[in-house]
């Protein structure tokens, strides 16, 4: 029997229809990032309070990396807390700290932990490797600056959605390489595991469900300088040829989502590995429901089934 599209992702794909919304690949890099935060504005769920947010400027590279620094509601202001290094996602193209704002506050409230949500140089503009470095560079600044933070070096997970999710994987797989941080946790929300891929979701749902085929290949082509980038495993985590010895993830996709196979497969990797994974497909919804809360109250269970695994992960 075939999966059934959630009603609600069905009301969605009407809206857009009815409103004739452009693709992706249709627009300019400027366009682009403007339909992205309007579509957060009109379908995020509302932003919850917190206890305290902080806009930063990570030193890197003789420049610095925004992020926004999240606290939640009922911490004592002088209390460590446990730390989630978030990068949002958006093809490494588009997305950005306040389109990423209402989950950020509601991971740290659920689960009672620090969030820093680090808004990484985006291409065309800084092409790949830039948004892996910065990625990368603002953890271990995270760890080494834990007690400027108010929180514990040795309780730091990291997690992303899409461009982002891929970010969280490549990062810790490069902590794991340099011994540095120690990272206790990996949240991969539907993450870009292999820019090759030909496995059937891609050609399956690659029309129709909200991410398009055609935009999947704009962000890849301006994230991406030369084709040996695509098969570089820090563009395509699912290329590493070793995977073992890093943190337990979660793994959570759409089961209407072009990159649904992939998602697959990299937990399968994970596992053979030897590494702990949770796997979990939200069957009837489509790429980028967990940002979508007005829409989709499986944004709600899925926020809730990652704050738990967060507060376990920190408990360990």
């Amino acid at each position: 029997m075939g999966k059934t599209l959630d009603p609600q992702a069905k009301v969605l794909m009407d809206i857009v229809a009815r409103a004739a919304a452009p693709a992706f690949h249709t627009l300019d890099v400027a366009k682009a990032r403007e339909e992205t935060r309007k579509l957060h504005a009109y379908f995020s769920a509302e932003a919850p309070a917190v206890g305290s947010v902080r806009e930063m400027a990570i030193p890197h590279q003789g420049a610095t990396i925004p992020a926004r620094f999240y606290r939640p509601l009922g911490s004592p202001a002088r209390s460590t807390l446990p730390l989630l290094v978030f990068f949002h996602g958006g093809g490494w193209t588009v997305g950005d700290l306040d389109s990423y704002d209402p989950l950020c506050r509601t991971l740290a409230n659920e689960a009672q932990c620090g969030v820093l949500s680090v808004d990484y140089r985006l291409a065309p503009e800084h092409p790949f490797p830039a948004a892996v470095d910065d990625a990368y560079a603002a953890t271990a600044w995270a760890s080494e600056h834990a007690r400027e933070l108010g929180v514990d070096a040795a309780r730091i997970a990291v997690g992303g959605d899409s461009a982002g999710g891929n970010l969280a994987a490549v990062t810790t797989i490069l902590a794991r390489d340099r011994g540095a941080p120690a990272l206790v946790f990996q949240l991969l929300v539907y993450p870009a595991t292999d820019q090759g891929s030909e496995r059937p979701s891609w050609q399956q749902f690659g029309r129709g469900y909200l991410l398009e085929l055609e935009s999947i290949r704009y962000f890849q082509k301006k994230y991406l300088r030369h084709a040996r980038d695509y098969h570089d495993w820090r563009a395509s985590p699912l290329l590493r040829s070793d995977l073992a010895g890093l943190p337990p993830a979660l793994v959570i996709t759409a089961g209407f989502d072009p990159l649904l196979d992939d998602c697959v497969a990299y937990s399968q990797r994970l596992r053979a590995a030897g590494v702990e994974v949770e796997y979990r497909c939200f069957d009837g919804m489509v790429h980028g429901f967990l940002t979508l809360g007005k829409m989709f109250a499986a944004a709600g269970e899925a926020s809730k089934l990652a704050a738990r695994a967060l507060t376990k992960a920190f408990q360990r």
